[in-house]
């Protein structure tokens, strides 16, 4: 089964790019209260965006702009920082672990893994994985995606 929050989103976001906010708001609140994530319709998400867990405690920013084949983990929060306005820029192929908060006007860049508990609030280059608390960069010269590691064909 497809996720349902994800579909709520991608009905929501059809009404907010067609100037039908007051739907959108009513979507995005619609899945705040049945599956406990907050991903705002006004959001900017690429397609084969995932949530695990069905989003559960995740909270995105509503200007927020994610690229393709996006992996979310349970209680991951993406918003902006005390006092600054921007909001962070994930790219395409990217996995944020559970429990991570991402923050700031950042740049998370492709092929990136974050692990599970960072706390990332300064730019990730692509091809990375990093973690922690401040986050470190563990790795830097990835190739497979975070999506063919399981496969042992790849």
């Amino acid at each position: 089964m497809k996720n349902p929050s994800v579909l709520l989103y991608r009905l929501g976001n059809f009404f907010y790019r067609n100037n039908l906010t007051f739907i959108a708001t009513l979507i995005t609140w619609l899945n705040r209260f049945v599956f406990a994530v907050f991903v705002p319709s006004s959001a900017t998400i690429g397609a084969n965006f995932r949530l695990a867990y069905w989003g559960l405690g995740v909270v995105i920013h509503t200007r927020t702009v994610i690229g393709d084949n996006c992996l979310i983990c349970q209680n991951v929060t993406i918003g902006r920082n005390f006092g600054s306005q921007g909001v962070p820029r994930l790219g395409n192929d990217v996995y944020v672990g559970a429990g991570s908060a991402i923050f700031g006007d950042i740049t998370i860049g492709d092929n990136v893994i974050i692990g599970a508990n960072s706390v990332v609030n300064k730019d990730v280059p692509s091809n990375s994985v990093v973690a922690g608390n401040p986050f470190r960069i563990i790795a830097s010269d990835r190739k497979l995606k975070y999506y063919e590691l399981d496969n042992p064909s790849a």
